[in-house]
């Protein structure tokens, strides 16, 4: 294993935000599979990275308020899986509403649909599933898009109120919501209604 491998991947998570996670298919333009799970290997062993589960590991975080790491955030752990097997992903159920600031309720369980097979994934106290979905509800649309009409689904249409449609209105940036108008339009007729408020746009 050549140093100037390990070296490439050290600065490229070196230059990452605490908390990162990574797979290892993140660093597939540097070098062979092989040579990058050894190169990880050391990696966590001089406590660069520390492994989450097989094949993704987390640049620790550490709290000076807690004195203490922080816990690896499963979301980024769901995104890094994705990259790593190609998946397209988009947080489902309780998972959509926390994400989206909908719920103060920390998830047992983060769930996502998938273009992917069914798959579940357990670390400490955390616990990952993917539930597989057919392309249609997930393939062209961009995360965001995905995660707003999956949150909309989770609530019903007659649990929205003026309340959430207000508080999704004003977290989306422009951009986003033009994004979304446009991605969203063929999803189910009260969706892509409320859609259409939340992004400023007339009602259907």
């Amino acid at each position: 294993m050549g140093n100037n491998y390990i070296q490439q991947i050290r600065d490229r998570i070196t230059a990452a935000a605490d908390g990162t996670v990574f797979s290892t298919s993140d660093f597939s333009d540097i070098t062979d599979k092989n040579t990058i799970r050894q190169c990880m290997y050391r990696l966590v062993n001089d406590g660069t990275l520390r492994r989450i589960i097989n094949g993704i590991y987390e640049k620790p975080e550490y709290s000076d308020y807690l004195k203490e790491y922080v816990a690896t955030d499963p979301d980024k752990v769901a995104k890094a899986l994705a990259r790593s097997y190609r998946w397209t992903i988009a947080p489902c159920g309780n998972t959509a509403l926390n994400l989206l600031g909908l719920s103060t309720q920390v998830p047992a369980v983060w769930s996502y649909i998938s273009d992917g097979p069914y798959k579940s994934y357990e670390w400490n106290s955390a616990r990952v599933e993917f539930k597989h979905r057919t392309n249609k509800e997930i393939t062209g649309l961009s995360y965001i898009t995905a995660l707003l009409i999956q949150a909309l689904k989770t609530l019903g249409r007659e649990r929205i109120t003026r309340e959430n449609i207000r508080f999704l209105s004003e977290k989306l940036t422009d951009d986003e919501k033009a994004i979304i108008l446009d991605e969203a339009s063929n999803s189910t007729d009260w969706v892509y209604s409320i859609i259409k408020q939340i992004c400023g746009a007339k009602a259907i």
